[in-house]
């Protein structure tokens, strides 16, 4: 189980670049909280692959997850834009 969650953060790690990537346009968020949200997106899409489909489906976790993180990072980077509009 242990080893299960540190390889949903190594993996986090990489969908939350890869979801930063396949967005379009620039995100107003950092680095360090896009692996944060690719970690949360890495955990979501293995715990819903996992529930549906069970154990050994790899690439349809990878792709769940990058989905996941790229819509966290996508509402995250929006809602930081917005709030940001109005300041001067």
């Amino acid at each position: 189980m242990v080893g299960l969650i540190i390889g949903y953060i190594i993996t986090g790690i990489v969908i939350g670049a890869v979801a930063r990537l396949v967005l379009p346009g620039r995100q107003s968020i950092g680095m360090i909280l896009t692996i944060c949200l690719g970690i949360v997106g890495a955990l979501v899409g293995g715990a819903v692959t996992r529930a549906i489909l069970g154990d050994g489906h790899t690439i349809i976790t990878f792709i769940v997850s990058i989905v996941v993180a790229a819509i966290l990072v996508s509402l995250v980077a929006g809602g930081r834009s917005r709030s940001g509009a109005g300041r001067a």
